[in-house]
Formats: structure tokens, C-alpha cells, sequence
């Protein structure tokens, strides 16, 4: 069980302080969009309201001077034409009234001296402009004139009072809303500065508490990482910060026990595998000792054993002529006894001599054409082919590295077991043939002979292995051990095919040439999907199929004739009878 680690995570944290600092910008935020809407509603008031009631109080002022004006004129002159001057002010005074009062809802103390200002002009007209206008029109100027008083300039006075109160109130108003729009424009900018500061410094915190709960934890865990890493694996690791981490660090500091442990047990192995090897290569020195010896045993025993079983075999056989049916013919058969084992002791001595040697007694490898070796076979073992009526063939045979008394040696030991291992009565034949597998030659050679079990097929090539009494086919059993060794030298393997309908094939393998396979490869890359493979000089049932028509019948060279005519002009025969 994982202990319960305490503690605000490092997730919470961080989705905590993105909430507040959330909430400070949205309450921020709404508070601009309604200082900046208010601002704006006070901009539209200086521009839209006060502005033109100013305008518009100092247009009210001008049309009733011109009212007032054309009325001492009317007065001195009596022009109606005079009288224009006033119309157009009073129309003027109306349209200028009723545009300031759509504006004056908002606005009660300029309302309140607008209706004062309209009161004292309606004064002013009913007891000054009217009757002037009225007595000049009836008596002339001279009584109009006499209206004109001073009492009737203080009462005009008194409007001109109330239309600058008016103008007074309108600028109070208008730059009441100026320092409304002021002070919203600086509280809105001081609302943005706010802002600003409250994204500074929760950037700031954090940065802060990714530093502290983060960076730091992460920097500390990777340094103890790195120690194990260089190779102190007992180094506990320790982990502070959020529980994210702690649990974390817990997760390396168990990876780092496991490998620890697990190092433990390869050092333990390890120690184990060096005495195991120590042994190893002890026993190997000694074994290599004990091979070199009894190589040596072997080489010099069958090299010292020559001369007095040469002496053995000689007196026997003087025995057995000088006194041949002097003696009894028991005595005669006891000295036949004594001459045969001599001389099959003398035989096991030489091949055991000759296994003995291969690989130890070398002449380097070099290019060898298994076809000239063939040749060689085939002269070696003429003697043999005579006696038993044999015919040898073989199909073009390539050329391979390696040491040409071995690849000779081998060849005839296989072409002499085919000879030796015949059925009664029926003539031997022997074909050799070759073709390329991957980067090897696989070379056969079979036999019409009596044939190898598939129990015995791996018997054969063990050392003085025999199948069959010496009395019914005669050797020392080494023959097939020879060619194993000799086979493996070369670094190929041996074995025998099974399969075969007849006879004996042995088949067994050579590395090629890097020109041979490359050549195949090129060929096989060039040549159509049916054609034959490049390199199979001989395919695996021709051999078989080539005996099975030389024993058919008494015609046997001429249809071995005919087969080189028909395309397989490579091969070459030994035939000998």
C-alpha cells in the first residue's frame, strides 16, 4: 500500500491561484466596462447637452437684446419695418426654449432658471414691448417713447439677470460633467493599472511557486538521479514538494532499489560465470594439453609401434613359408592367425596415423579444382575399380579453397567405400557431383550399392565404427572418420541422404568462393522466374536417375555416352571392365 501523502497537490494548487487571479480580472473587467460606460454616458453629456445648452442659453440672450433692441426703435421711429428685429427674436426665443428643454431632463437647476427666465421675459413683454408697440401704433412716438423708462430698463435688466444665472447654471453643469469624465477616465485607468498589477504578480507568484514547487523539486530529483546514475545505487532518494512529486520520487527511489537488487544478483552472477570460466578455461588448458598428448601418444606410438610389428609380421610370415604343411594343420592356421593380425594391426597404425594428422600437419589452403582431384581419385583407386568392374563418374566440379592431399584423401575414401560397399553381381557405380547452395557447394556422392539404414546413418562416421564383419567386407572402420574430419577442417559438415531410391548418397559441403556466389547471385537476378538455378550444375535426382539408367542393361557405355551428348557436357567418366 502507498502511504496517503499530505498536502495541497501541485494540481490544485495551481488551479486555485488561476481561479483567484480569475475572478480578481473578471471583477476587474466588469467594473471597467461600467466606468468606461459611464464615461462615455458623461462624454455624451458634455457634448450632446451641456455644450449645446450653453450655445444655446447665450442664443436665448442675443434673441431677447434683439427683441428689446427693435423695440426702443419701433419706439423712436415707428417703422413697422423696425419691428421685424423683434418677431424674429421672439420666434427665435420660442425655437431656442423648446430645443433647450429636450435637453433639460437630466438637468433641474437649469430647468428651474429657464422657466425664472421665460417668467421675467413674459413680464417684460406684457408691461414694456406690448404697450410701447400698441401706444406707438395708436398715438405716435412721442407716447411710445414715453414708455421707454428707466423702470422699463431695470425690468429688462432683471431678464438679462435671469438669462446670466441660466448661463451660469448651464457652465456649472458642464464642467460638473467634465469633472465627472475626469475622475471616471482616472478611475478607469486606475482600474486597468490594477489589472495590469494583478496579472504581474500572479506571473509573478506563479512563477514563484513553479520555482519552489517544481523546478527546485525537479532539479533536487535529477541530481539524485544522476548520482545513482554515475553508479552510487545505494543513494536513497528523497523527494520534497507536492505530493505529485513525493509519490514521484518514491516511484524512481523503488526503480533505483529494483536495480540495485537486480545488479546485486548480475554482480553475484557475474562472479559466478568468472569462476565457472576460470574452471572452464582450466579444464580447456587441460584438455588441450591432454588432446596434445595423447596427439603425440598417438602419433608416436603408431610411429614407434611400426618397427616391432613390422618384425612380427616378417618372422610370421617366414614362419609361414618355411614350414607351411611341415607343421600340423592346426600350426598352419595359427601362424595364418598371427600374419593377419599383423598385418591388420599395421593397417589401423597407419590410419590412425593419418586421422591423427589431419589439421595438425597443414599446407595452408589454397585454390583447388575438384575436377583435377578427381583425376587423382580416379588413378588412386584404378586397382580397386578393376577388380570390381566399377565405373566412376563425375559432373564439372568447381573450384574451392583448401589443402589438395585432404579434398584427394577425401574423395577416394568415399569413392572406395561406394566400390567396397557393392551388391553381388550387379556392376558398382560411382557418381560424384556438385552444385551451389547459399554461399556453399554441396557435393554428393553416390553409389548403386547395398545402402546405409537410416538407424546407422550418423554410425558410420564415428572412429573404427564397422556395420558389417571384416570377413565380408574388409577395412579398419576410419575410412568415413576421416572424411568427417577432414570435411569439418575445411569448415563444411557431412552427412548421409536417406532418401535416396538406391544406393548410398553421401553428401557434404565446402565454402564457396565469394566469385562463385556473387556470379549466382547475378545470375539469379537476371534469369526468367523458370529457369534453372545458376550454380545447380546437378540436380539432387540426376545422379540417381543417371545410375538408374547405367543398370538397366548390358548397355551401359552407350547410354552413358548418349547423356553426355544430351546437354551434360561437363561430366566425365573412369570406367574400367
Amino acid at each position: 500500500m502507498r502511504p496517503v501523502v499530505g498536502g495541497w497537490s501541485l494540481r490544485r494548487r495551481v488551479i486555485t491561484l488561476l481561479t483567484v487571479v480569475g475572478f480578481l480580472l473578471i471583477g476587474l473587467a466588469s467594473a471597467e466596462a461600467a466606468m468606461a460606460a459611464r464615461n462615455r454616458t458623461q462624454i455624451d453629456a458634455v457634448l450632446n447637452e451641456t455644450g449645446p445648452l450653453r450655445v444655446q442659453s447665450q442664443e436665448l440672450l442675443n434673441a431677447l437684446l434683439d427683441q428689446e433692441t427693435a423695440i426702443r426703435g419701433y419706439a423712436v421711429s415707428g417703422d413697422q419695418d423696425d419691428l421685424n428685429p423683434y418677431r424674429e427674436g421672439l420666434a427665435q426665443e420660442q425655437s431656442v426654449t423648446a430645443s433647450m428643454r429636450t435637453l433639460l431632463d437630466d438637468y433641474p437647476e437649469i430647468s428651474q432658471e429657464l422657466r425664472t427666465v421665460e417668467e421675467r421675459v413674459t413680464q417684460w413683454r406684457q408691461s414694456v414691448a406690448e404697450p410701447v408697440i400698441a401706444t406707438t401704433e395708436q398715438s405716435g412716438t412721442s407716447a411710445g417713447q414715453a414708455l421707454v423708462t428707466e423702470a422699463a430698463r431695470q425690468q429688462f435688466d432683471e431678464v438679462r439677470s435671469a438669462v446670466n444665472d441660466l448661463q451660469e447654471e448651464v457652465l456649472a453643469a458642464r464642467e460638473q460633467t467634465a469633472t465627472n469624465v475626469r475622475t471616471s477616465s482616472n478611475i478607469l485607468v486606475v482600474l486597468l493599472i490594477v489589472a495590469a498589477l494583478v496579472v504581474v504578480v500572479a506571473g509573478a507568484v506563479l512563477l514563484l511557486s513553479l520555482d519552489r514547487m517544481v523546478v527546485r523539486p525537479l532539479t533536487g530529483l535529477a541530481t539524485q538521479v544522476r548520482e545513482v546514475a554515475q553508479g552510487d545505487y545505494q543513494h536513497r532518494i528523497a523527494t520534497v514538494g507536492p505530493p505529485e512529486f513525493i509519490r514521484l520520487g518514491e516511484d524512481v527511489d523503488a526503480m533505483r532499489q529494483k536495480i540495485a537488487a537486480d545488479l546485486a544478483e548480475v554482480r553475484a552472477a557475474r562472479e559466478r560465470i568468472e569462476w565457472v570460466n576460470s574452471q572452464l578455461q582450466k579444464q580447456a588448458e587441460e584438455l588441450t594439453r591432454s588432446n596434445r598428448d595423447l596427439e603425440q601418444f598417438a602419433y608416436v606410438a603408431s610411429h614407434d609401434l611400426q618397427e616391432p610389428l613390422r618384425k612380427v609380421a616378417s618372422f610370421c610370415q617366414l614362419l609361414q613359408r618355411r614350414y607351411a604343411g611341415q607343421l600340423d594343420e592346426r600350426a598352419d592356421q595359427y601362424i595364418a592367425f598371427a600374419v593377419d593380425g599383423a598385418q591388420r594391426m599395421q593397417r589401423l597404425i597407419n590410419d590412425l596415423l593419418a586421422f591423427s594428422r589431419i589439421g595438425r600437419l597443414t599446407t595452408g589452403f589454397v585454390e583447388v579444382d575438384l575436377n583435377k582431384v578427381m583425376g587423382d581419385v580416379a588413378g588412386q583407386t584404378e586397382a580397386a575399380r578393376q577388380y570390381a568392374d566399377a565405373e566412376l563418374t563425375w559432373t564439372e566440379l568447381p573450384v574451392i579453397s583448401g589443402e589438395e592431399p585432404l579434398l584427394t584423401n577425401l574423395l577416394a575414401n568415399l569413392v572406395s567405400n561406394s566400390i567396397k560397399f557393392r551388391r553381388p553381381d550387379v556392376p558398382s557405380k560411382v557418381h560424384v557431383s556438385a552444385r551451389l547452395v547459399g554461399a556453399e557447394w554441396e557435393i554428393t556422392c553416390q553409389d548403386n550399392g547395398i545402402g546405409i539404414e537410416p538407424e546407422f546413418a550418423d554410425k558410420i562416421f564415428v572412429i573404427f565404427q564397422r556395420l558389417h564383419s571384416k570377413d565380408a567386407y574388409p577395412g579398419t572402420g576410419i575410412g568415413l572418420a576421416i572424411v568427417k574430419k577432414i570435411v569439418e577442417y575445411h569448415g563444411g559438415r557431412v552427412w548421409v541422404d536417406t532418401d535416396v531410391p538406391e544406393g548410398t548418397a553421401i553428401r557434404f559441403t565446402l565454402p564457396a568462393l565469394p566469385e562463385d556466389v556473387a556470379a549466382a547471385a547475378a545470375a539469379d537476378s537476371a534469369q526468367e522466374p523458370n529457369a534453372p538455378t545458376v550454380g545447380d550444375t546437378t540436380p539432387s535426382t540426376e545422379a540417381p536417375a543417371a545410375l538408374t539408367e547405367q543398370a538397366d542393361g548390358p548397355d551401359q557405355p552407350d547410354r552413358a555416352d548418349e547423356t553426355l551428348e544430351s546437354g551434360r557436357t561437363g561430366d566425365m567418366r573412369e570406367t574400367v571392365g
